[in-house]
C-alpha cells in the first residue's frame, strides 16, 4: 500500500504519451476521458499517501515530475485537437503559463531543483484546473477556466513567498505560514554573552603595611 502513490505517479508520466497519441489522432473524446484518468490519479496518489503513511521524498519528486510532464504537455496537445477554443483563451492561457511555469524557475534559480511544496492551495487549484479544462474541452463555458487561472496566479505567488521564505529547500510545505515557521525553527540563535562575576573568595587578599615603631626621644625609656 505504501508504493501504490510512487506507482500512480509513475502511472501519470506513462500516460503523456498516451495522451499525446489521441491528441495527435483527433480522438477528442478518448483525449478527456484519458485526461480524466490521469487527473485521478493525481488526486488519489496525494490521499493515499497521508492516508497509509507513505510521504517520502521521492514521492513527492515522482508527484512533481508527473504534474510538470502532464501540464507542460497539455496545452500542446490541446492545440492538436481544439486550436479555435485556446486561441479565444489565449490571454488567460499565457497567464496560467507564466503562474505555472514561474514558481519551477524560482526554485530551480535558487535550490537547482524542483520545488515539491505541494501546498494546499496547489492542490485546490488542480483539482478546480482539472475540472475546468475537462468543462472548456467538451463545449462548456470559459469562465470556469479563467476563475482556475486566477486562482493559479494566486497559489504562484505563495509558491514564490514560500521560495524566498525558507532557509533551506524543504518538501511538503502547505502554506506560506508553515514555512515562517520553518524558517523560525531553523534560525541560529544568538550566542549568548557568560559574564563572570568574581566571587568573595576569589578576591586578592589586601595586605597591610607594617606600623613604623613609635620614636623614642634620647635620654628617655619606657621603663
Amino acid at each position: 500500500m505504501r508504493h501504490v502513490p510512487n506507482l500512480l505517479s509513475i502511472f501519470r508520466i506513462a500516460m503523456v504519451p498516451v495522451l499525446g497519441g489521441l491528441a495527435w489522432n483527433g480522438m477528442g473524446a478518448a483525449f478527456l476521458v484519458a485526461l480524466v484518468v490521469s487527473l485521478t490519479s493525481d488526486v488519489l496518489d496525494g490521499w493515499i499517501a497521508r492516508k497509509s503513511g507513505g510521504a517520502t521524498p521521492l514521492g513527492a519528486k515522482l508527484d512533481s515530475w508527473g504534474d510538470l510532464a502532464t501540464y507542460v504537455s497539455l496545452p500542446l496537445f490541446a492545440w492538436w485537437l481544439w486550436p479555435e477554443v485556446l486561441r479565444a483563451e489565449s490571454p488567460f492561457l499565457i497567464a496560467g503559463l507564466l503562474g505555472y511555469f514561474a514558481p519551477i524557475a524560482a526554485g530551480l534559480i535558487r535550490w537547482r531543483r524542483i520545488t515539491s511544496y505541494h501546498t494546499w492551495a496547489a492542490k485546490g487549484t488542480s483539482v478546480v484546473m482539472g475540472a475546468a479544462l475537462l468543462c472548456l474541452f467538451a463545449g462548456g463555458p470559459a469562465w470556469p477556466f479563467q476563475v482556475a487561472v486566477v486562482l493559479l496566479v494566486l497559489e504562484a505567488l505563495e509558491e514564490l513567498a514560500i521560495t524566498a521564505t525558507l532557509p533551506r529547500l524543504h518538501s511538503d510545505v502547505p502554506s506560506l505560514w508553515h514555512a515562517l515557521r520553518i524558517r523560525s525553527s531553523e534560525r541560529p540563535r544568538p550566542a549568548q554573552r557568560i559574564r563572570f562575576t568574581p566571587s568573595r573568595t576569589s578576591r586578592p587578599a589586601r595586605f597591610s603595611a607594617p606600623r613604623a615603631a613609635p620614636r623614642v626621644a634620647p635620654g628617655r625609656s619606657w621603663l
